[in-house]
Protein backbone atom coordinates (compact mmCIF):
# COMPACT_ATOMS: atom_id res chain seq x y z
CA UNK A 1 0.00 0.00 0.00
CA UNK A 2 1.40 3.36 -1.06
CA UNK A 3 0.83 6.12 0.53
CA UNK A 4 -1.17 9.22 -1.66
CA UNK A 5 0.75 12.15 -0.38
CA UNK A 6 -1.14 14.67 -2.76
CA UNK A 7 -4.03 13.65 -0.85
CA UNK A 8 -2.53 13.94 2.48
CA UNK A 9 -1.20 17.09 2.29
CA UNK A 10 -4.60 19.02 1.69
CA UNK A 11 -5.44 17.28 5.19
CA UNK A 12 -3.39 19.77 6.51
CA UNK A 13 -4.09 23.22 5.97
CA UNK A 14 -0.63 25.19 7.12
CA UNK A 15 1.33 23.32 4.34
CA UNK A 16 -1.22 25.65 1.95
CA UNK A 17 0.52 28.94 3.43
CA UNK A 18 3.60 30.59 2.30
CA UNK A 19 6.89 32.19 4.35
CA UNK A 20 9.32 34.96 4.21
CA UNK A 21 7.55 36.61 1.27
CA UNK A 22 5.63 34.10 -0.77
CA UNK A 23 7.73 30.90 -0.41
CA UNK A 24 5.62 27.88 0.32
CA UNK A 25 6.35 26.46 3.34
CA UNK A 26 8.61 23.16 3.48
CA UNK A 27 7.89 21.66 6.73
CA UNK A 28 10.73 19.84 7.68
CA UNK A 29 10.53 20.03 11.64
CA UNK A 30 7.92 17.19 12.80
CA UNK A 31 10.65 15.74 15.11
CA UNK A 32 10.16 18.89 16.90
CA UNK A 33 6.21 19.40 16.45
CA UNK A 34 4.09 17.55 13.79
CA UNK A 35 1.35 19.61 11.68
CA UNK A 36 -2.28 18.73 12.63
CA UNK A 37 -4.55 17.68 10.22
CA UNK A 38 -8.13 19.00 9.65
CA UNK A 39 -9.26 15.97 11.35
CA UNK A 40 -7.63 16.97 14.36
CA UNK A 41 -8.53 20.64 14.53
CA UNK A 42 -12.54 20.21 13.35
CA UNK A 43 -12.51 17.46 16.51
CA UNK A 44 -11.18 19.69 18.70
CA UNK A 45 -13.83 22.22 17.51
CA UNK A 46 -16.62 20.18 17.98
CA UNK A 47 -15.89 19.21 21.42
CA UNK A 48 -15.43 23.20 22.25
CA UNK A 49 -18.62 23.32 20.17
CA UNK A 50 -20.93 20.79 21.43
CA UNK A 51 -19.52 18.65 24.29
CA UNK A 52 -17.35 21.11 26.48
CA UNK A 53 -17.92 20.33 30.32
CA UNK A 54 -15.65 18.93 32.80
CA UNK A 55 -14.93 14.84 33.05
CA UNK A 56 -16.46 12.27 35.68
CA UNK A 57 -18.31 14.98 37.84
CA UNK A 58 -21.35 16.31 36.36
CA UNK A 59 -24.37 14.02 35.82
CA UNK A 60 -25.91 16.48 33.35
CA UNK A 61 -25.67 15.38 29.71
CA UNK A 62 -22.81 17.34 28.63
CA UNK A 63 -20.69 16.29 31.20
CA UNK A 64 -21.64 12.68 30.50
CA UNK A 65 -20.49 13.27 26.71
CA UNK A 66 -17.21 15.07 27.77
CA UNK A 67 -16.24 11.93 30.05
CA UNK A 68 -17.14 9.17 27.17
CA UNK A 69 -15.08 11.24 24.28
CA UNK A 70 -12.55 11.88 26.95
CA UNK A 71 -12.56 7.84 28.21
CA UNK A 72 -12.83 7.05 24.54
CA UNK A 73 -9.74 8.62 23.61
CA UNK A 74 -7.78 6.40 26.15
CA UNK A 75 -9.25 3.23 24.77
CA UNK A 76 -8.21 4.46 20.83
CA UNK A 77 -4.50 5.33 22.16
CA UNK A 78 -4.30 1.77 24.37
CA UNK A 79 -5.30 -0.08 21.16
CA UNK A 80 -2.89 1.68 19.28
CA UNK A 81 0.21 1.11 21.36
CA UNK A 82 -0.75 -2.94 21.60
CA UNK A 83 -2.40 -3.02 25.05
CA UNK A 84 -6.18 -4.13 25.52
CA UNK A 85 -6.48 -2.76 29.36
CA UNK A 86 -6.82 1.11 28.53
CA UNK A 87 -6.20 1.34 32.78
CA UNK A 88 -2.64 1.12 31.78
CA UNK A 89 -3.06 4.31 30.27
CA UNK A 90 -2.47 7.72 31.90
CA UNK A 91 -2.70 11.03 30.41
CA UNK A 92 -0.04 13.52 31.33
CA UNK A 93 0.53 16.90 29.74
CA UNK A 94 3.62 15.40 27.57
CA UNK A 95 6.25 12.58 27.65
CA UNK A 96 8.18 15.21 30.06
CA UNK A 97 5.71 14.90 32.67
CA UNK A 98 5.35 11.21 32.12
CA UNK A 99 8.98 10.20 32.39
CA UNK A 100 9.00 12.94 35.89
CA UNK A 101 5.75 10.97 36.65
CA UNK A 102 7.70 7.88 37.13
CA UNK A 103 10.87 9.22 38.59
CA UNK A 104 8.79 11.35 41.52
CA UNK A 105 6.71 7.98 42.36
CA UNK A 106 10.00 5.89 42.70
CA UNK A 107 11.33 8.62 44.68
CA UNK A 108 8.33 9.12 46.79
CA UNK A 109 7.94 5.38 47.57
CA UNK A 110 11.55 4.91 48.39
CA UNK A 111 10.19 5.33 52.33
CA UNK A 112 7.32 3.59 51.95
CA UNK A 113 6.35 0.44 53.42
CA UNK A 114 6.16 -2.02 50.76
CA UNK A 115 7.79 -0.03 48.04
CA UNK A 116 9.18 -3.36 46.40
CA UNK A 117 10.15 -3.28 42.97
CA UNK A 118 9.97 0.78 43.05
CA UNK A 119 12.47 1.08 46.16
CA UNK A 120 15.41 3.46 45.20
CA UNK A 121 18.37 3.52 47.69
CA UNK A 122 21.89 4.95 48.39
CA UNK A 123 23.98 2.74 46.42
CA UNK A 124 21.57 1.87 43.60
CA UNK A 125 21.95 2.80 40.24
CA UNK A 126 19.94 4.23 37.27
CA UNK A 127 21.22 3.70 34.02
CA UNK A 128 20.38 6.13 30.91
CA UNK A 129 22.16 6.78 27.67
CA UNK A 130 24.38 9.92 26.27
CA UNK A 131 22.04 9.50 23.73
CA UNK A 132 19.01 10.29 25.92
CA UNK A 133 16.98 14.16 25.43
CA UNK A 134 17.44 16.25 28.43
CA UNK A 135 13.76 15.14 29.58
CA UNK A 136 15.64 11.35 30.02
CA UNK A 137 18.28 12.68 31.86
CA UNK A 138 17.47 15.56 34.07
CA UNK A 139 14.85 14.03 36.01
CA UNK A 140 17.40 11.01 37.01
CA UNK A 141 19.86 13.32 38.13
CA UNK A 142 17.46 14.91 40.46
CA UNK A 143 16.07 11.60 41.39
CA UNK A 144 19.75 10.26 42.31
CA UNK A 145 20.39 13.74 44.39
CA UNK A 146 17.12 13.25 46.42
CA UNK A 147 17.76 9.67 47.05
CA UNK A 148 21.92 8.81 46.97
CA UNK A 149 21.50 6.32 44.02
CA UNK A 150 23.91 6.54 41.14
CA UNK A 151 23.59 7.72 37.71
CA UNK A 152 25.44 5.59 35.25
CA UNK A 153 25.23 5.61 31.20
CA UNK A 154 26.34 4.09 27.93
CA UNK A 155 28.02 5.71 25.93
CA UNK A 156 27.33 6.36 22.11
CA UNK A 157 30.28 5.45 19.26
CA UNK A 158 30.74 7.51 16.75
CA UNK A 159 28.34 5.93 14.18
CA UNK A 160 25.64 7.16 16.58
CA UNK A 161 24.83 3.68 18.11
CA UNK A 162 25.06 2.77 21.63
CA UNK A 163 27.94 1.21 22.81
CA UNK A 164 26.66 -2.44 24.35
CA UNK A 165 29.42 -3.82 25.16
CA UNK A 166 29.60 -2.58 28.59
CA UNK A 167 26.17 -4.06 29.10
CA UNK A 168 27.31 -7.03 31.27
CA UNK A 169 28.90 -3.96 33.30
CA UNK A 170 26.66 -1.27 33.59
CA UNK A 171 23.25 -3.62 33.84
CA UNK A 172 24.16 -5.25 37.56
CA UNK A 173 22.61 -6.52 40.64
CA UNK A 174 22.77 -2.92 41.46
CA UNK A 175 20.65 -1.44 38.64
CA UNK A 176 16.99 -0.73 39.67
CA UNK A 177 15.58 1.08 36.77
CA UNK A 178 17.14 1.55 32.61
CA UNK A 179 15.83 4.63 30.80
CA UNK A 180 16.23 4.75 27.57
CA UNK A 181 14.81 6.12 24.31
CA UNK A 182 13.38 3.91 21.83
CA UNK A 183 14.17 6.15 18.37
CA UNK A 184 16.83 8.92 18.78
CA UNK A 185 15.48 12.66 18.08
CA UNK A 186 18.97 13.74 17.26
CA UNK A 187 20.45 10.45 15.14
CA UNK A 188 17.38 8.80 14.39
CA UNK A 189 18.75 5.81 15.61
CA UNK A 190 16.43 3.11 16.56
CA UNK A 191 17.86 1.07 19.64
CA UNK A 192 17.60 -2.19 20.69
CA UNK A 193 15.20 -1.62 23.17
CA UNK A 194 14.14 -5.75 23.43
CA UNK A 195 17.29 -6.60 24.10
CA UNK A 196 18.36 -4.08 26.93
CA UNK A 197 15.34 -4.97 28.88
CA UNK A 198 15.48 -8.45 28.95
CA UNK A 199 19.34 -7.94 30.19
CA UNK A 200 17.61 -5.48 32.62
CA UNK A 201 15.01 -7.76 33.70
CA UNK A 202 16.93 -10.95 34.37
CA UNK A 203 19.12 -8.41 36.80
CA UNK A 204 15.57 -7.37 38.52
CA UNK A 205 15.84 -3.96 36.77
CA UNK A 206 12.51 -1.96 35.78
CA UNK A 207 12.88 -0.48 32.16
CA UNK A 208 11.57 3.31 31.37
CA UNK A 209 11.66 3.56 26.83
CA UNK A 210 11.31 7.20 25.58
CA UNK A 211 8.81 6.90 22.90
CA UNK A 212 8.42 10.33 21.66
CA UNK A 213 10.45 9.84 18.56
CA UNK A 214 8.64 5.95 17.43
CA UNK A 215 5.14 6.57 18.67
CA UNK A 216 4.41 8.55 15.77
CA UNK A 217 5.66 7.01 13.12
CA UNK A 218 3.45 3.70 14.52
CA UNK A 219 6.60 1.59 15.81
CA UNK A 220 5.45 0.97 19.16
CA UNK A 221 3.77 -2.23 20.60
CA UNK A 222 4.53 -2.77 24.22
CA UNK A 223 3.44 -5.88 24.79
CA UNK A 224 6.86 -6.70 22.83
CA UNK A 225 8.58 -4.32 23.36
CA UNK A 226 9.84 -5.21 27.11
CA UNK A 227 9.48 -2.27 28.47
CA UNK A 228 7.68 -1.21 32.06
CA UNK A 229 6.67 1.94 31.70
CA UNK A 230 6.75 4.03 27.93
CA UNK A 231 6.11 7.62 27.41
CA UNK A 232 4.97 9.66 24.44
CA UNK A 233 3.54 12.72 23.40
CA UNK A 234 0.98 13.79 20.98
CA UNK A 235 2.24 17.07 19.43
CA UNK A 236 4.58 15.02 17.57
CA UNK A 237 1.98 12.59 16.32
CA UNK A 238 -0.63 14.51 14.36
CA UNK A 239 -2.15 15.35 17.75
CA UNK A 240 -2.70 18.61 19.99
CA UNK A 241 0.44 20.20 22.30
CA UNK A 242 -0.47 19.69 26.08
CA UNK A 243 -1.41 15.93 26.64
CA UNK A 244 1.14 12.72 26.63
CA UNK A 245 0.67 9.63 27.45
CA UNK A 246 2.58 6.86 30.49
CA UNK A 247 1.83 3.72 29.41
CA UNK A 248 2.87 1.12 32.90
CA UNK A 249 1.89 -2.31 33.25
CA UNK A 250 -0.87 -2.40 35.85
CA UNK A 251 0.92 -3.99 38.67
CA UNK A 252 3.60 -1.03 38.88
CA UNK A 253 0.50 2.05 38.58
CA UNK A 254 -0.76 0.54 41.89
CA UNK A 255 2.37 -0.16 43.74
CA UNK A 256 3.13 3.67 42.55
CA UNK A 257 1.58 6.87 45.21
CA UNK A 258 0.16 9.54 43.36
CA UNK A 259 2.64 12.33 41.56
CA UNK A 260 0.15 15.07 42.07
CA UNK A 261 -2.42 15.35 44.82
CA UNK A 262 -5.92 16.92 44.65
CA UNK A 263 -9.47 16.70 43.06
CA UNK A 264 -10.40 13.01 40.94
CA UNK A 265 -7.85 11.59 41.83
CA UNK A 266 -8.96 10.58 45.39
CA UNK A 267 -11.38 7.66 46.75
CA UNK A 268 -12.05 8.97 50.29
CA UNK A 269 -10.68 12.71 51.56
CA UNK A 270 -10.69 12.74 55.77
CA UNK A 271 -8.73 16.21 57.43
CA UNK A 272 -5.78 13.88 58.75
CA UNK A 273 -5.54 10.95 55.67
CA UNK A 274 -7.18 10.16 51.73
CA UNK A 275 -7.13 7.24 49.93
CA UNK A 276 -6.37 7.35 46.22
CA UNK A 277 -8.72 6.47 43.16
CA UNK A 278 -7.56 3.25 41.23
CA UNK A 279 -5.22 3.57 38.18
CA UNK A 280 -5.17 5.39 36.26
CA UNK A 281 -6.92 8.28 38.03
CA UNK A 282 -4.83 8.15 40.59
CA UNK A 283 -2.14 9.76 38.57
CA UNK A 284 -4.65 12.46 36.98
CA UNK A 285 -4.91 15.38 39.47
CA UNK A 286 -7.55 18.23 39.24
CA UNK A 287 -8.77 18.81 35.59
CA UNK A 288 -7.22 17.37 32.73
CA UNK A 289 -6.14 18.44 29.07
CA UNK A 290 -9.95 16.85 28.27
CA UNK A 291 -10.15 18.85 24.84
CA UNK A 292 -6.41 17.82 23.90
CA UNK A 293 -6.91 14.30 24.94
CA UNK A 294 -10.07 14.05 22.71
CA UNK A 295 -7.64 15.47 19.59
CA UNK A 296 -5.15 13.28 20.26
CA UNK A 297 -7.77 10.41 19.73
CA UNK A 298 -8.66 11.95 16.43
CA UNK A 299 -5.14 11.65 15.73
CA UNK A 300 -4.95 7.95 16.59
CA UNK A 301 -7.68 7.56 14.29
CA UNK A 302 -6.14 9.50 11.54
CA UNK A 303 -2.88 7.77 11.16
CA UNK A 304 -4.73 4.04 11.78
CA UNK A 305 -7.16 5.56 8.61
CA UNK A 306 -3.85 6.45 6.89
CA UNK A 307 -2.12 3.13 7.29
CA UNK A 308 1.28 3.21 9.80
CA UNK A 309 2.66 0.08 7.03
CA UNK A 310 1.99 2.75 4.28
CA UNK A 311 3.44 5.95 6.56
CA UNK A 312 6.25 3.88 7.69
CA UNK A 313 7.06 2.76 3.65
CA UNK A 314 6.82 6.21 2.45
CA UNK A 315 8.76 7.90 5.32
CA UNK A 316 11.90 5.02 4.88
CA UNK A 317 11.85 6.23 1.05
CA UNK A 318 12.07 9.55 2.08
CA UNK A 319 15.13 9.11 4.38
CA UNK A 320 16.74 7.22 1.73
CA UNK A 321 16.69 9.82 -0.58
CA UNK A 322 17.58 12.49 1.92
CA UNK A 323 20.15 10.19 2.83
CA UNK A 324 21.52 10.09 -0.52
CA UNK A 325 21.00 13.73 -1.50
CA UNK A 326 23.36 14.70 1.73
CA UNK A 327 25.75 12.44 0.83
CA UNK A 328 26.73 14.34 -2.51
CA UNK A 329 27.38 17.75 -0.04
CA UNK A 330 31.33 18.02 0.20
CA UNK A 331 31.77 19.13 3.67
CA UNK A 332 28.53 17.34 5.47
CA UNK A 333 28.40 15.03 8.03
CA UNK A 334 25.91 13.05 9.13
CA UNK A 335 25.15 12.29 12.44
CA UNK A 336 23.92 8.87 13.19
CA UNK A 337 23.70 6.19 10.86
CA UNK A 338 24.60 6.62 7.09
CA UNK A 339 21.58 4.19 5.81
CA UNK A 340 18.09 4.55 5.88
CA UNK A 341 18.05 0.62 7.43
CA UNK A 342 17.74 0.73 11.10
CA UNK A 343 17.25 4.50 11.74
CA UNK A 344 14.21 7.03 11.86
CA UNK A 345 13.53 10.09 9.82
CA UNK A 346 15.39 12.59 12.34
CA UNK A 347 18.68 13.64 10.33
CA UNK A 348 21.40 15.79 11.84
CA UNK A 349 24.05 17.32 10.30
CA UNK A 350 26.78 19.80 10.32
CA UNK A 351 28.73 21.66 7.30
CA UNK A 352 32.18 22.62 7.47
CA UNK A 353 32.56 25.98 7.97
CA UNK A 354 28.87 26.73 8.35
CA UNK A 355 27.62 27.96 11.81
CA UNK A 356 24.27 25.02 12.27
CA UNK A 357 21.60 28.33 12.91
CA UNK A 358 23.44 29.72 9.74
CA UNK A 359 22.41 26.95 8.09
CA UNK A 360 18.67 27.26 9.98
CA UNK A 361 18.25 30.68 8.77
CA UNK A 362 19.25 30.57 4.79
CA UNK A 363 17.23 27.39 4.39
CA UNK A 364 14.18 29.36 6.26
CA UNK A 365 14.81 32.53 3.98
CA UNK A 366 13.88 29.95 1.59
CA UNK A 367 10.89 28.69 3.08
CA UNK A 368 12.16 25.47 4.62
CA UNK A 369 11.56 24.73 8.28
CA UNK A 370 14.20 22.72 10.08
CA UNK A 371 15.75 22.96 13.67
CA UNK A 372 19.02 23.64 14.46
CA UNK A 373 21.25 23.49 17.96
CA UNK A 374 21.54 20.89 20.68
CA UNK A 375 18.34 19.49 20.40
CA UNK A 376 18.17 19.25 24.02
CA UNK A 377 20.79 16.98 23.64
CA UNK A 378 23.77 18.48 24.94
CA UNK A 379 25.36 15.33 26.31
CA UNK A 380 25.45 14.05 22.91
CA UNK A 381 26.57 16.31 20.99
CA UNK A 382 29.69 16.73 23.35
CA UNK A 383 30.11 12.85 22.56
CA UNK A 384 30.37 13.32 18.77
CA UNK A 385 32.56 16.38 19.23
CA UNK A 386 30.15 18.67 18.00
CA UNK A 387 28.55 21.69 19.43
CA UNK A 388 25.39 22.04 17.38
CA UNK A 389 23.84 20.76 14.39
CA UNK A 390 20.96 21.74 12.53
CA UNK A 391 18.10 18.69 11.71
CA UNK A 392 15.68 17.63 9.07
CA UNK A 393 12.93 15.60 10.01
CA UNK A 394 10.45 13.69 7.71
CA UNK A 395 6.70 12.91 8.23
CA UNK A 396 3.98 11.29 6.29
CA UNK A 397 2.85 14.90 4.70
CA UNK A 398 6.94 15.59 3.37
CA UNK A 399 7.91 15.17 -0.74
CA UNK A 400 11.10 14.43 -2.12
CA UNK A 401 10.65 17.76 -3.86
CA UNK A 402 11.54 18.78 -0.17
CA UNK A 403 14.22 17.12 -0.16
CA UNK A 404 15.92 18.38 -3.17
CA UNK A 405 15.16 21.53 -1.96
CA UNK A 406 16.47 21.12 1.56
CA UNK A 407 19.87 19.55 -0.49
CA UNK A 408 19.61 23.05 -2.46
CA UNK A 409 19.81 25.23 -0.17
CA UNK A 410 22.20 23.79 2.07
CA UNK A 411 24.06 24.04 -1.00
CA UNK A 412 23.71 27.51 -1.04
CA UNK A 413 24.48 27.92 2.34
CA UNK A 414 27.90 26.57 1.75
CA UNK A 415 28.51 28.79 -0.62
CA UNK A 416 27.05 32.40 0.87
CA UNK A 417 29.03 31.50 3.73
CA UNK A 418 31.95 30.56 2.41
CA UNK A 419 32.11 26.72 3.76
CA UNK A 420 34.95 25.00 2.95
Amino acid sequence: MSLDVARIRKDFPILDRTVRGGRPLAYLDSANTSQKPRQVIEALTEFYERHNANIHRATHELGEEATAAYEGARIKIAQFIGTTDETEVVFTKNVTEAINLVAYSIGNATSGAGAGRLRLAEGDEIVITEMEHHSNIVPWQLLCARTGARLRWFNVNQGGLLDLARAGDLISDKTRLVALSHQSNVLGTINPVSQIAERAHAAGALVLVDAAQSVPHGLMDVGSLGADFVGFTGHKMCGPTGIGVLWARRELLEEMPPFLGGGEMIETVWMDRSTYAPPPHKFEAGTMPIAQAVGLGAAVDYLGEVGLEAVRAHEHDLVRHALAALAEIDGLRILGPPRAEGRGSAISFTLDGVHPHDVSQLLDDRGIAVRAGHHCAWPLHRALGVQASTRASLYLYNTHDEVDALAAGIQQAKQFFGGS
